[in-house]
């Protein structure tokens, strides 16, 4: 009976939890529609994804996409995620795509892409009072970076024709993962960790925030954010990559990086004419 209970609350609490939803009022699970662009996302990715102060999901990519969609008359659905998980939902059809500063670099083979529309880096960000100011002083240091992030991949990668710069991160005493950036710079600032190796859009936003706490130190690479479908879904990147190109044309991307501005994004890294 006990069971029976357990089972049962724990179906209702399923049915409780609902997918974040801009402009529809159903939040469930809906099968594939051409009209419905179900967006996943970290939701500790700010300023492109993450949790504003009124509990609410918002962001410079889903703003971005919630105006892709009202320009098509798509319906939009903001579905937070796993990182790690990012694939299997992707393949499952419990999304659509990924959208919320996605790298292309190395990723050209597993998903049909939008064209890039921002420019990226991976970098460092330590204390500003940690006495490192070089990649070099990473020397014998701990470094922490997200599972399967961009980051992840410069540090692991050995091909230097790549940019890979695994010869840099074997000096690490440790090179560390966490589920989301926001935990990691939670580390650094208490100094559990030396360092944080992320997307440079993250780093501008965490030292807006606390400019006497972190700063920069170097540039691990450079590249570049697109909307990641499923391999073969070219009529909806196409359609998406259109449609960002008009949303440049009338104004309303530089509009959304202002907005964002004092979190670190700047309109001078957009790259879709």
């Amino acid at each position: 009976m006990k069971k029976k209970f357990v089972a049962v609350a724990a179906a209702a609490l399923l049915a409780l939890s609902a997918t974040a939803l801009f402009g529809c009022s159903s939040q469930e699970t809906q099968p594939a529609d051409d009209n419905v662009l179900i967006v996943g996302f970290d939701q500790g990715y700010p300023p492109y994804g993450y949790v504003g102060d009124d509990g609410q999901f918002t962001g410079f990519d889903l703003d971005l996409a919630k105006a892709v969609c009202d320009k098509n008359g798509w319906t939009l659905e903001l579905e937070p995620i796993d990182w790690d998980a990012k694939d299997a939902l992707l393949d499952s059809g419990a999304i659509n795509c990924i959208w919320n500063g996605f790298t292309v670099e190395g990723r050209e083979d597993k998903y049909t892409f939008s064209e890039p529309y921002m420019l990226n880096e991976q970098v460092v960000v330590v204390r500003a009072d940690s006495g490192i100011n070089s990649l070099e002083d990473l020397n014998g240091k701990t470094v922490m970076t997200q599972v399967d992030s961009a980051a992840l991949d410069v540090l692991t990668n050995e091909d230097v024709d790549e940019g890979g710069q695994a010869e840099l991160a074997a000096t690490f005493a440790d090179l560390q993962q966490i589920g989301d950036y926001n935990n990691a710079f939670m580390q650094l600032e208490s100094g559990a960790v030396d360092a944080v190796a992320c997307d440079l859009s993250i780093a501008a936003y965490q030292m807006a925030a606390h400019p006497d706490v972190f700063k920069q130190i170097g540039t691990l690479s450079s590249e570049h954010y697109a909307v990641g479908f499923a391999k073969g879904d070219t009529a909806r990147a196409q359609a998406v990559t259109e449609t960002l190109k008009e949303l440049n044309a009338d104004g309303t991307v530089q509009k959304l990086c202002d907005k964002y501005a004092d979190q670190g994004l700047t309109y001078d890294n957009w790259v879709l004419e």
